[in-house]
């Protein structure tokens, strides 16, 4: 089973930007659908952005236009990039990922791994 380590979440102001990097562990990465995760407080784990093995992506109506998706099958990681970054997009970010071709349900998986913290305040 492919294991997922999420990194650079941080504190940011408004109308800031962050780049969070998940990296896989093993090679097979390559043939996975991924996707970008997050959870706020109180609230329910929610898709952020997907990206399939082709390249296509997908993204939730509240970040279209703010946030790509990107992947880099040689480093086994996928990216997230941020811009114009509201407070509303506090959470804590996950991924995760599964051989299907579609982007899956944060209810399609059982295990996560600690997920990066992204608080955006001034």
């Amino acid at each position: 089973q492919v294991q997922f380590v999420e990194s650079g979440g941080g504190l940011v102001q408004p109308g800031g930007s962050l780049r969070l990097s998940c990296a896989a562990s093993r090679s097979i990465f390559n043939i996975y659908t991924m996707g970008w995760y997050r959870q706020a407080p109180g609230k329910q784990r929610e898709l952020v952005a997907g990206i399939t093995r082709g390249g296509s992506t997908k993204y939730a109506d509240s970040v279209k236009g703010r946030f790509t998706i990107s992947r880099d099958n040689a480093k086994n990681t996928v990216y997230l990039q941020m811009t114009s970054l509201k407070p509303e997009d506090t959470a804590v970010y996950y991924c995760n990922g599964h051989l299907l071709p579609v982007v899956g349900n944060p209810t399609d998986f059982t295990s996560w791994g600690q997920g990066t913290q992204v608080t955006v305040s001034s």
